[in-house]
């Protein structure tokens, strides 16, 4: 690529990559600082408060990757909660650059970096938001890159060396994130039963190597479900595509929604092109290169997608794949003229920072909120940003008065639903060591943290929201207590117009326990 020497870095960038790399990272700094924590965030914030090998959900690394924050900064909020998304992305994109280099050339991984720093999808599941994607994708990055290593030496046939051992460790860590890695695996295997000079590998004795340290590595999994009923297992196997035998099936149209909101969370610009010259590679699969990322990519982007034909997918499920497409994108781009790609980088992000910007200033101030925005257009309980809980300002509230008695002399707080107990735990974490549960048949991990049995006789505080009806809860869950009495309601602001009222209930002492589903 052709650029004037004065406009270029040391490293040989251009100075607006830089700017636009930059301009992206200050932009997560400033979602990571100011959006509340989603559900499932405030959901894996308890994994930090319930340690454990493996959890109901997912694998033990989510529960280090949100943990890193509040350790190093002994202080709990969404900025903190996302500074193991953060930083751990930041070393995915580092690791994405070395792959593309060493595969297609450092123009190639500066653009891939490039893509990656712009695309939506990749923003928010692996480098914005708390979750197990974070550690994933970094896993993921450091396989895709040793594996580059291995396969593919410079000057020299290959053949098989101990960094295949090293790949079954990094594989075993990826597992230990989310269950994609082991579809990475067999993808790599996949790669090396279609490719003549590597087959050599699969009964390679480093393979058995590789294969012993993938097993040790999932020792902690393994021990936590076979202690559990294979209660995880069961639940991302079995419960979470149990369609019934309603089921409709296989839904080409559907398949097809599907395709087109992945493409939007990609960013149009980016998604359709990313998915174009992906399609275009399976004609070039005599590049070998190009059929390596395509087998890293491919079978989960593909796969996922046409699951979702048939049953509810997450725009996230498909992302590791398309992380890895990512680079035959920026091998396309790199025939590109300097002024094409630079328009259609700095257009792109443009508008993707100016949709995000405008979103971000609703959610966290309530700019079209009806009243108090600067454009009224939405009340409260209308508007689903509000479900979102700003824990911070909750936990200014309950600090003050009645309620910051009633916690401090409370055993155990309980609510009736598992991503509530998420948001009130971390409101509360600093202010009592009470631990939360959630009384509730959707339990989650609270069915293995707690049993009620062990609880009985013990004070509790009941804390719930304005969303149920108060009549009915109640009704379902004043049995298991002595009393039942309102203490309080707090309420959560945002623009002046309250956002969420919590009610505090005064329990007592529990006298019946509370029945889990599993």
């Amino acid at each position: 690529m052709e650029t004037d020497k004065h406009m270029t870095t040391p490293m040989g960038w251009p100075r607006w990559v830089v700017g636009l790399l930059l301009g992206s990272w200050g932009l997560r700094l400033l979602i990571a600082w100011l959006l509340p924590p989603g559900f499932d965030e405030a959901y894996y914030f308890l994994y930090t408060q319930h340690w454990d090998w493996s959890y109901f959900d997912h694998p033990v690394m989510v529960a280090v990757t949100t943990a890193l924050g509040p350790w190093l900064t002994g202080y709990i909020s969404p900025l903190t909660l996302r500074l193991g998304a953060l930083g751990l992305y930041g070393l995915s994109t580092g690791l994405l650059y070395l792959t593309g280099r060493r595969l297609f050339g450092a123009t190639v991984g500066m653009w891939g970096v490039a893509i990656a720093s712009l695309c939506p999808l990749f923003i928010f599941s692996f480098g914005l938001l708390a979750a197990p994607d974070n550690g994933l994708i970094f896993w993921w990055s450091a396989v895709m890159y040793v594996a580059v290593l291995e396969f593919f030496p410079v000057g020299n046939a290959y053949r098989p060396t101990a960094k295949i051992a090293l790949i079954g460790l990094l594989l075993g860590l990826a597992c230990l994130s989310k269950y994609h890695g082991f579809i990475l695996g067999l993808s790599l295997v996949g790669f090396c039963l279609t490719s003549a000079r590597h087959r050599r590998a699969l009964v390679s004795p480093w393979t058995g190597v590789a294969l012993t340290l993938f097993a040790l590595t999932l020792m902690p999994l393994v021990y936590w479900n076979t202690q559990h009923d294979w209660l995880s297992f069961g639940f991302h196997l079995s419960s979470r595509f149990d369609g019934g035998s309603s089921s409709p099936g296989f839904n080409p149209l559907t398949m097809v929604g599907v395709w087109l909101v992945g493409v939007a969370y990609l960013f149009p610009s980016l998604g359709f092109p990313l998915w174009w010259v992906s399609g275009r590679s399976l004609w070039q699969l005599g590049d070998l290169r190009q059929r390596f990322v395509l087998w890293l990519g491919l079978p989960i982007a593909a796969g996922f997608t046409l699951l979702g034909g048939m049953t509810h997918i997450y725009p996230a499920w498909p992302a590791p794949g398309l992380w890895s497409l990512s680079l035959l994108l920026a091998l396309a781009v790199a025939s590109w003229s300097p002024s094409t790609i630079r328009r259609w980088l700095l257009s792109s992000a443009l508008v993707m920072a100016t949709l995000l910007l405008f979103a971000l200033g609703h959610v966290a101030l309530g700019t079209l909120q009806q009243p108090g925005g600067m454009v009224q257009l939405m009340p409260p309980e209308t508007d689903p940003t509000t479900t979102m809980i700003d824990v911070v300002q909750l936990r200014r509230r309950l600090q003050a008065g009645v309620a910051a008695d009633a916690i401090a002399s409370a055993d155990f707080l309980v609510t009736n639903e598992f991503w509530l107990s998420g948001y009130i735990d971390m409101a509360v974490s600093s202010l009592t060591p009470a631990p939360v549960m959630a009384f509730t048949q959707d339990p989650r991990g609270h069915a293995v943290w707690f049993t009620p049995t062990d609880w009985v006789g013990y004070s509790g505080l009941f804390i719930t929201i304005a969303d149920y009806d108060q009549n009915e809860i109640r009704a379902t869950y004043a049995p298991y207590f002595e009393r039942f009495n309102l203490l309080e309601s707090v309420a959560t602001q945002r623009a002046g117009a309250t956002t969420e009222t919590f009610y505090l209930y005064d329990v007592g002492k529990l006298i019946a326990p509370y029945q889990y589903p599993y």
